[in-house]
């Protein structure tokens, strides 16, 4: 079996029934073809990155499948492209690596990070700026001091000068 990943865009025009249906459509023609649901994600209502049939959002929907026959893609294309619901649509046939990848991370092993290791890396980076080495805002703060001193050490001189041109 041949494993699949279709991702589609639902006009958000329409109603929540009307877009859970159109993909409720589309996963009842893959079953009854004999394909395997591996997973289906909505990925929500997103930007577009240009207009599409003058809408500048759309719903995303992304579904993996197995499949026996790779005849039966182009029915899904066609399928696809006629139904007006459908604004834009990919089909992509998965390698070996492609789906590793996406079990991986389905399983959270790529893409977002444990929050205890998210923790851990704060931890070792906050040691290592506290280290010794004093940070930028220190050092411009050491710097100000180490002039403000010389400036009250000019104007000391400069009135002492005054002080004994006096007397």
């Amino acid at each position: 079996m041949r494993q699949y990943e279709v991702t589609f865009i639902v006009d958000p025009v329409l109603s929540d029934e009307e877009i859970k249906s159109t993909l409720k459509t589309y996963q009842d023609m893959l079953s009854k073809e004999g394909g395997e649901i591996v997973h289906t994600e909505e990925m929500g209502l997103r930007q577009l990155a240009y207009p599409i049939n003058r809408r500048n959002s759309g719903v995303y929907y992304c579904v993996e499948f197995k499949l026996e026959s790779p005849s039966f893609i182009d029915k899904l294309e066609l399928s696809l492209r006629r139904d007006e619901r459908v604004m834009r649509f990919l089909t992509t046939s998965l390698d070996k690596y492609g789906v590793k990848y996406n079990d991986d991370k389905r399983k959270g092993l790529i893409g977002k990070q444990k929050e205890e290791d998210k923790g851990s890396q704060q931890d070792e980076q906050k040691a290592k700026s506290d280290s010794g080495k004093p940070k930028t805002n220190e050092k411009e703060a050491v710097k100000k001091v180490v002039a403000a001193k010389q400036v009250l050490e000019a104007v000391k001189d400069s009135d002492d000068k005054d002080v004994q041109e006096e007397e």
